[in-house]
Formats: structure tokens, C-alpha cells, sequence
């Protein structure tokens, strides 16, 4: 497991995304992508010399699983980890204890790949989100 990410919810993902870009090093890496499955509008950020990118995640209406987070303020929203077999992983984490909240799915804002969702005792929501392989895109839908 590697992180991959890490998602912030925010009420406005335009004035988050100006304040983060106000940050030395850290870019704009894709444009507004809507994830119809996750009721979200996302972004991601890239900092200068980190693998690591940063996902601001935004309702993208009333009835999104969101809105309790940005209710409850916003911030720290997840972590993902890119890992090699999504399914193995999956069932690693559930054995350890973690909640499975969604199975494997299409990633809307990475072509050919796969993201699922769990939950630990911390409550901190981990997602999933399969390593790249020759037959994937690395670009973001």
C-alpha cells in the first residue's frame, strides 16, 4: 500500500482550490472532475517533489454523501492508498477490521482503474484505488 491521496472536503472547491494554489509548490493537477457515483465534484493538486496528491472534494448538490462533512466543517476527508489488487486488499482490511462501504467500481477520474471504500475503528474513511498497469491511463478523466 502506498498513499496515493489525501481528500479534503470543502464547501467551495473554486476559493479552496485559489487558497491552496496560494501555497508554495503546490499546482492545479486536473481540472473540475464530477463523480456522479460519489455525488462529488473533485480536483487534484500536486506539490512540487511528492507523489502524493491532495483531492478536494465538494457536494455536488443537497443529497450528496458529502454534505455531513462540510456540516461538520470540512478538512480531512479520507486517505487512499494505490494498491496492487484491489480485491486482496479489500479482504486484508476486512480482516483486520475495517468496514467494507463500497465494493470495487469504475474510478471516475481515473480511466481503467478501480476504487473501493472502507472504514477503520478511527472512523477515518480509507479508499482504495487500484496501481496503474500497462492497459491503464495515468491521466485524469
Amino acid at each position: 500500500m502506498l498513499l496515493h491521496h489525501i481528500g479534503i472536503a470543502v464547501k467551495d472547491i473554486h476559493r479552496a482550490t485559489k487558497e491552496y494554489l496560494l501555497r508554495p509548490d503546490f499546482r492545479q493537477a486536473s481540472d473540475i472532475i464530477h463523480d456522479k457515483v460519489q455525488t462529488a465534484k473533485v480536483m487534484f493538486l500536486e506539490v512540487a517533489n511528492d507523489r502524493v496528491l491532495w483531492e478536494l472534494v465538494m457536494p455536488d448538490g443537497k443529497g450528496s454523501i458529502l454534505k455531513g462533512a462540510i456540516d461538520k466543517g470540512g478538512g480531512l476527508n479520507h486517505l487512499c492508498y494505490e494498491v496492487s489488487d484491489i480485491e486482496e486488499y479489500c479482504e486484508k482490511l476486512r480482516d483486520s477490521g475495517f468496514l467494507l462501504l463500497h465494493s470495487p467500481i469504475e474510478a471516475a477520474a481515473f480511466p481503467n482503474r478501480r476504487i473501493a471504500w472502507l472504514m477503520g475503528k478511527d472512523g477515518i474513511p480509507i479508499e482504495l484505488i487500484e496501481s496503474e498497469n500497462k492497459n491503464t491511463s495515468k491521466a485524469f478523466s
